[in-house]
């Protein structure tokens, strides 16, 4: 596997493109979609950028499908309605916490629906589709066939009054709208009858044997809940899926005899990164180029950030429409992360047991990169993890306050009482010195081999390592009893400090872009750059620093324990 995993590291790619799962637009978005989905991503696509590679970044908010149709109705509003009202809320969210898409747009535009309904009708021209007719609950009163969420019922298994054709929420069972006793239509109150309806299906059992090789053998390298979770669907057998649904709110079928169906939601939204490339690149054909060579040129490195409900979606169902198309490239990795959970409980937002972004960002202004860092040493990568305040407290209070802001904050206020602010000159370096540059300089390698292999909780760690580093140095040559007696030798330990302070901006732009910028601001210096990451002489001797000032302030006990009282 080790030889496997070094292949795929090898290929020679011109460029990657970095897609995120497009959030429903029913909500705000909390930190459980942050943890899973959009932090990683936007480590990742920092740290490419940082190296000069080519990238584009794809987000976007998933606009259709019957929960947001249901929300309208209970609201008195249109779906557009709501949709425009959750889109705004959580593309601005993420602009303020730092998500440095290249595009958000969504799936409600004039684009995406062009787009999806032309890649439906190339596979119908094609004929990968199969046509079936079934029977469905209809509502006679409302006049309209009725989507699983639009029909509940008695559970079979457990009872309860409330459980929808999907789902009872109660004990957690999956089922079908004909598995409900005594089933109502949720729009008017009336018992649904049956009738006939026609869908399109997309045959994934067709496209099986080849899915097995390309999962199974090609890409062993994949995260092990990413490769178990598609194994096992493999395993059990893939069955015809259908792509269209009786709703009025959608993308419209575009094919004869389809009046009143609309695109599955599952097939329409994983074309929205399809389309919001071709509304990015439309609109900056400059710095992007020509949108087909992001998703057809075999030099392109497509990876999917997800949360591990949408690995079945983006490993084996996606890839299955891209293949039936035949002009796509398939993504390289999918690095899925399990689940976030707070205050070991499940994140609910039914019963507002969740962390809003939005509203995080109005009690917690300026501190996005103490958000980010938590989520990502706690990041779910392989089982499912936790978030809790008092930890959020004292990740903030004994790692960015006591770690790496105490260590940039010495040296700044030492370079400007012994140096008036100016890089000193290093002379005769000590075994010491030299074994501090070179054990600073291998931070590079473990960051690479971390971040390339989609380990950003051990990328974290050894960013944070270079801040111990320093303060262990500061530390052991103590500079500020030096000084009395030997000006030169202060001089070499304060110019190693500040060269170790250049790359933890470099170390930590990919994780914390704020507090990264910060320290580039108070060291007087914006252009570095990854290939820099280790060297020993990014600040010039003589070169001014800016007045330093703190890079985080401790987090009280009071407005921790206002967290915890808000979640009741």
């Amino acid at each position: 596997m080790q030889s496997k995993r070094i292949n795929m590291m090898n290929k020679n790619f011109k460029r990657t493109l970095i897609t995120s799962a497009l959030p429903y637009a029913n909500g705000p978005v909390h930190i459980g979609h942050l943890a899973g989905v959009y932090v990683p991503a936007d480590i990742y696509a920092r740290y490419l950028r940082l190296k000069g590679e080519e990238v584009l970044f794809i987000g976007g908010s998933d606009e259709h499908g019957v929960p947001i149709a249901l929300k309208a109705k209970a609201e008195g509003v249109t779906p557009q309605q709501v949709v425009d009202r959750y889109h705004t809320i959580i593309k601005k969210s993420f602009e303020d916490f730092g998500i440095s898409f290249d595009i958000y747009s969504r799936t409600s535009s004039d684009i995406h629906k062009k787009t999806a309904a032309d890649f439906f009708r190339t596979l119908y021209d094609k004929g990968e589709f199969v046509e079936q007719t079934s029977e469905q609950y209809y509502d006679e009163e409302a006049h309209q066939f009725l989507a699983d969420r639009y029909i509940t019922g008695k559970c079979p298994h457990c009872g309860a009054e409330r459980a929808y054709g999907d789902q009872c929420e109660a004990c957690g069972t999956s089922l079908s709208p004909l598995d409900l006793l005594e089933p109502k239509s949720a729009i008017s109150g009336s018992v649904p009858v049956l009738k006939e309806t026609k869908h399109w299906y997309l045959p994934l059992d067709k496209h099986e044997a080849w899915l097995k090789k390309w999962i199974l053998d090609d890409h062993k390298e994949w995260k092990s809940n990413v490769y178990g979770q598609c194994k096992s669907w493999l395993d059990m057998g893939l069955q015809p899926r259908a792509v269209s649904r009786d709703l009025n709110w959608g993308v419209p079928v575009p094919v004869e005899g389809a009046e009143g169906k609309v695109l599955y939601v599952w097939f329409d939204a994983p074309i929205g990164y399809i389309s919001n490339t071709i509304e990015v690149c439309g609109a900056q054909p400059e710095k992007y180029g020509d949108w087909e060579k992001w998703w057809k040129d075999e030099l392109t490195k497509l990876v999917h950030f997800i949360g591990k409900d949408n690995i079945v979606f983006h490993c084996i169902v996606f890839p299955a429409m891209l293949k039936a198309d035949g002009s796509y490239i398939l993504p390289e990795n999918v690095p899925a992360n399990e689940f976030l959970n707070l205050e070991s409980d499940k994140i609910s937002t039914s019963r507002n047991h969740a962390v809003w972004l939005n509203e995080y960002l109005n009690e917690f202004p300026d501190k996005q990169d103490v958000l980010r860092y938590v989520l990502t040493a706690n990041a779910p990568e392989t089982k499912d993890n936790d978030f809790t305040w008092k930890d959020f407290q004292a990740r903030n209070n004994n790692e960015l306050v006591a770690i790496l802001g105490n260590f940039v904050n010495r040296v700044l206020v030492l370079t400007h009482k012994f140096f008036e602010g100016k890089v000193p000159a290093r002379t005769a370096p000590t075994d010491y010195d030299q074994q501090t540059l070179d054990e600073f300089a291998s931070v590079k390698r473990e960051l690479e081999a971390n971040l390339e292999t989609f380990r950003f909780r051990d990328a974290l760690k050894e960013a944070m390592n270079l801040a111990r580093i320093g303060n262990k140095y500061l530390a052991d040559t103590e500079p500020w009893k030096l000084v009395k007696t030997d000006m030169a030798r202060t001089a070499t330990i304060l110019n190693i400090a500040l060269q170790i302070t250049a790359n933890l901006a470099i170390a930590f732009e990919p994780f914390l872009p704020f507090s990264s910028n910060k320290i580039k601001q108070l060291i007087g210096t914006s252009d570095l750059h990854w290939a820099q990451l280790g060297a020993a002489d990014l600040l010039p001797v003589n070169h001014q620093l800016n007045e330093p000032t703190l890079l985080f302030e401790k987090i009280e006990d009071e407005a921790i324990a206002r967290q915890v009282q808000k979640l009741g």
